[in-house]
């Protein structure tokens, strides 16, 4: 049975399972990316497969920001193994529940198809196919912002209920655990209760609210300072960065112009704008003070940029229904496909493991094949030994000769390596050495002491016997040199 509209009733199948089986579809689609792990992700990984303990130890010298997520991904790899399905499915999840946030916001302010559209188009936007499988916790801080909006919405709709205000509060503070940047969602609502002109009463709860989330989160702020270098590699913000929020922001006016609210009501610009634009203009303010932007620290706007796709779908819809009827039926599938058959060549693109700087796995392979029981091996940076801190059976035999103290010992995700001079020594006693690096497309000039030592030596009193690279990582084979002696 079909409503007026041409849409199934919502009694008989919920307007917002379709977007979550749609988003839910084009996550599992290519999960595994061939096996592959990037170094982001190969955090996650190494993070969680360590004791409570040691994640805490972990969280005093590096990554405080991810305390949370790395808990719950040590919970799910406990329970299920670890893997990239395990690794991924979270971030699938999420964004599913994000869609559904969207798809209900949209038919609650405008209609169905509103609804329907911006839930469709959430899952198709680029930058959320790329983090929908991804194993960090940006999907789960979007659907948390999906969830307080959809919150504030029904808040704003009349259910002026404490329970309700408690869970927007409680949603708010767990998103600020995750990342908290995303308390700049708490600024898109406020601009959205001051274009609403809002009552009293809920300007009251919503501070109440908002104060107690901001102040369950701060500390976790504050002490993040102290891994401020953590982010130095941010660049200085330059306008070609700026051009992307630009576009987005502009495509968002447009949708805003086309909405058209019901009397009385919520307008979906009046959520949907602040919600795009808000965060987007806090994080370039920020970055002019401390360089910090990346967009997947405000992936979460995009869900206004869903809803006002949205209700661009929708203006179409009803420009056309009074001269086709039967203009909805069609509309809304032919946009669909339209834009999946012009975003299908991305669409694979960020399924490949060539969508992500290395895969941390890929060389381990080669590892196994050219190394000799014996033999050393170094990493440049440091931080490639996450390669083997991954697949640490592939290193079997060799020996890590710049490591004093492990990675799960001295609380870091690269361990504590020995001083220049030590490694030095080290490596003058070596016949051979096993390098693992980053490709030189990928790959930066070292930036430590200990680094330029371990390139010095090997140039000087080493040659090159064998190389491989696959996927951004690098394993160069060193023999010494007959003819030099220590």
């Amino acid at each position: 049975m079909t409503s007026p509209t041409g849409l199934p009733h919502s009694r008989r199948c919920p307007i917002w399972l379709i977007p979550v089986m749609w988003t839910l579809g084009l996550g599992l689609w290519g999960l595994s990316r061939q096996d592959s792990v990037w170094r982001d992700e190969a955090a996650t990984w190494q993070a969680a497969e360590r004791s409570p303990a040691e994640i805490w130890h972990l969280l005093g010298n590096v990554d405080v920001v991810h305390g949370g997520y790395y808990l719950l991904m040590h919970a799910l790899f406990e329970c299920f193994g670890a893997g990239t399905t395990t690794l991924r499915l979270p971030s699938v999840l999420a964004m599913a529940v994000a869609a559904a946030c969207v798809t209900a916001i949209g038919h609650r302010l405008a209609d169905k198809w509103v609804g329907l559209a911006a839930g469709m188009a959430f899952g198709l936007l680029p930058a959320v196919q790329f983090y929908l499988q991804e194993g960090r916790p940006y999907a789960l801080v979007a659907a948390g912002a999906g969830i307080s909006t959809w919150l504030l919405v029904h808040l704003l709709h009349g259910r002026d209920r404490t329970a309700y205000w408690v869970a927007y509060g409680g949603t708010v503070l767990l998103c600020g655990l995750l990342n908290w940047l995303s308390l700049m969602v708490l600024l898109a609502h406020l601009a959205t209760l001051v274009r609403t002109r809002a009552g009293r009463r809920v300007w009251i709860r919503w501070a109440a609210s908002s104060t107690a989330a901001t102040a369950g989160v701060l500390p976790l702020a504050l002490f993040s300072r102290e891994q401020a270098q953590q982010v130095a590699w941010i660049p200085p913000l330059t306008w070609h960065m700026v051009i992307g929020p630009a576009i987005l922001l502009l495509i968002g006016g447009v949708g805003a112009l086309l909405d058209r609210p019901r009397p009385g009501r919520l307008s979906v610009a009046a959520v949907a704008l602040p919600l795009l634009a808000v965060p987007q203009l806090g994080l370039l303010g920020i970055s002019l003070v401390r360089p910090l932007f990346l967009d997947r620290y405000i992936l979460y706007s995009l869900l206004g940029m869903a809803l006002l796709i949205g209700t661009v779908v929708g203006a179409a819809v009803r420009a056309a229904a009074p001269r086709l009827p039967r203009a909805p039926m069609w509309i809304l599938p032919t946009v669909i496909a339209v834009a999946t058959a012009a975003l299908l060549p991305q669409s694979l693109a960020k399924r490949s493991p060539e969508s992500r700087v290395d895969d941390v796995v890929a060389i381990t392979s080669e590892v196994r094949r050219l190394k000799k029981t014996g033999s050393a091996v170094l990493f440049v940076p440091a931080d490639r030994r996450d390669t083997q801190s991954l697949s640490p059976s592939a290193f079997t035999g060799l020996r890590d000769i710049a490591l004093t103290r492990s990675p799960q010992e001295s609380g870091t995700l690269k361990g504590v390596e020995a001083p220049p001079s030590r490694i030095r020594a080290a490596m003058l006693t070596q016949q051979r050495i096993l390098l693992v690096t980053d490709t030189p497309q990928v790959a930066k000039p070292p930036t430590t002491a200990r680094d330029r030592t371990k390139m010095s030596v090997l140039r000087k009193y080493f040659t090159p016997v064998a190389d491989e690279q696959t996927r951004g990582r690098r394993v160069t084979v060193y023999e010494r040199l007959v003819s030099v002696r220590g």
